[in-house]
């Protein structure tokens, strides 16, 4: 089962569009710092450990897929990363769950905010596809075709 399981989870990444690995990504890191910081207050350095190099390594992926040239806003959004990245080192050292929890808490609305981008993005992409978001295509007053 749970090779099914992961072959799944392995299709889901390779099929979605780049606006959903994108919150896919905020996702899993805020995921990651919570368990962390979940990890520290209980003082259970291995899994904090675990979670904050995880978490670590999202938000490197995030900084290499960031395009610099494309969006005026990058070079905050990458200064936020830099930051974010080393609280989290300093977390990790320190073994500081208020660390861990700021950082989750300043991405918090930005996940939402990524979020809300893709599922604008998702409807006027089926908008101008003709295909509805359970994946049904839309008909119109002149049959599938635009026809009759």
């Amino acid at each position: 089962m749970q090779t099914a399981i992961n072959r799944f989870q392995q299709d889901s990444i390779v099929t979605a569009s780049p606006a959903r690995l994108l919150t896919m990504l905020y996702d899993r890191l805020l995921l990651d710092i919570g368990r962390a910081e979940k990890a520290l207050r209980g003082q259970n350095r291995v899994e904090a450990h675990k979670n904050l190099t995880h978490a670590q390594d999202i938000i490197a992926e995030l900084m290499s897929s960031l395009r610099m040239d494309v969006w005026d806003g990058a070079e905050g959004l990458m200064a936020l990363y830099v930051y974010a990245m080393k609280e989290l080192v300093n977390a990790n050292v320190q073994s500081d769950a208020d660390k861990a929890q700021e950082i989750r808490e300043l991405f918090e609305p930005l996940a939402d905010a990524w979020k809300q981008a893709a599922a604008q993005l998702e409807a006027e992409e089926a908008k101008s596809t003709g295909i509805a978001k359970n994946g049904e295509v839309k008909r119109n007053s002149r049959g599938d075709l635009g026809v009759g």
